[in-house]
């Protein structure tokens, strides 16, 4: 694995955890609280962090920022809550452990290998020529259809959403993840993830034919409005700076402009709207809460955040499904609860012992 670097506001607390993780690996610790920043490139970072307050947090933020290079990052959670489970989200972490913290453990959620294998419990088998055949063709649509300056039509969309039910009915949804997952450009990846994700959630909820053509197609157009965002943003491998962020933030606004006058249901650009909006107001672009959020773009925002956690990209390995799960259930007041239970078998299909808990 080569040298892991231990952030910690108690080097004493943290000390025989480094010491486990020292047998047969190199690892140091570093004193969060300290002005200096660790020399050397660290292969694995973990951050054992106890105090959660809000300059603890940023001067984490800060150092990860100047150090990680795309290394791999748990995030020890001391507490299971909410706010514990979404710092792992804001710092883009490969992975969290709740306590007791196991140095083996460890040790395989800090190696890309082992984290990409829990992704689904039969990874390592070759993902089925039909399934990368139909994720390509769709992959074409995309490309060619979803480009700056060139009107994007509901007939257009109906047929590429027609081709991605289908495809999830033939191949199943996981391994429609698979065969996209190995999808080099994020965005491309990003949105057929999240379209196969919608149209497996509803097939199993039981909806009717125009019912799931309608969840399916809010889920393709969702992210429409990337196309006018630049690639270089789009394709950063690792974490966005503030001003790229503020840039990123813009696409729900981009894509309803695009699709306002193209003939597209409101329900359609409620979702390309307002898909980052969350039910205590905290989202984007336009701080909605609860009642003013439509459950179609509840419905889309659960898939939209499943799929960026079990994403492949260069600088990380795909999150475990249920683990992105879990951080799903720890959204509490930001999500609909009732969507979250209710997609609980489309995770299911990576993960059965997900069923356990139901």
């Amino acid at each position: 694995m080569g040298r892991i670097l231990l952030i910690t506001d108690d080097p004493a607390r943290s000390l025989g955890l480094a010491q486990e993780l020292s047998d047969g690996l190199a690892c140091d610790i570093h004193d969060l609280r300290a002005a200096d920043v660790p020399v050397g490139v660290a292969t694995g970072i973990v951050a054992d962090v106890l105090d959660l307050g809000t300059a603890s947090v940023e001067r984490l933020r800060r150092l990860l920022a100047e150090i990680r290079h795309g290394a791999p990052l748990v995030v020890l959670r001391h507490a299971d809550n909410p706010r514990t489970r979404l710092l792992g989200i804001s710092l883009n972490a490969t992975n969290t452990l709740g306590a007791p913290f196991d140095a083996d453990r460890l040790r395989e959620a800090l190696g890309a290998p082992r984290a990409a294998a829990l992704a689904a419990p039969h990874d390592k088998e070759p993902v089925p020529a039909g399934a990368v055949k139909t994720a390509a063709e769709l992959r074409g649509f995309y490309a060619s259809v979803f480009v700056p300056d060139q009107p994007i039509t509901p007939g257009v969309i109906d047929n590429g959403t027609q081709a991605i039910d289908l495809a999830i009915r033939d191949t199943g949804i996981r391994d429609w993840v698979r065969a996209v997952r190995q999808f080099d450009d994020a965005t491309h990846q990003h949105c057929l993830l999240v379209a196969g994700l919608a149209a497996a959630f509803a097939a199993a909820l039981g909806l009717g034919e125009q019912e799931r053509h309608r969840v399916t197609k809010a889920a393709l157009l969702h992210d429409v409005g990337k196309i006018h965002i630049p690639a270089a943003i789009l394709n950063k491998p690792g974490r966005l700076d503030d001003t790229e962020l503020a840039v990123m933030r813009l696409h729900p606004e981009k894509g309803y402009s695009m699709l306002v006058d193209q003939g597209f249901e409101q329900q359609m650009l409620h979702v390309v709207r307002s898909h980052h909006e969350m039910l205590d107001g905290s989202g984007y672009p336009d701080r909605l809460k609860a009642h003013e959020i439509p459950d179609l773009v509840r419905l889309i925002t659960v898939c939209d955040i499943h799929a960026a956690l079990i994403e492949q990209r260069p600088y990380k390995p795909p999150m475990p499904s249920e683990s992105a799960y879990a951080i799903l259930e720890s959204m509490v007041g930001r999500l609909d609860p009732a969507i979250v239970s209710a997609f609980r078998p489309v995770v299911a299909a990576f993960a059965p012992q997900i069923l356990e808990g139901a």
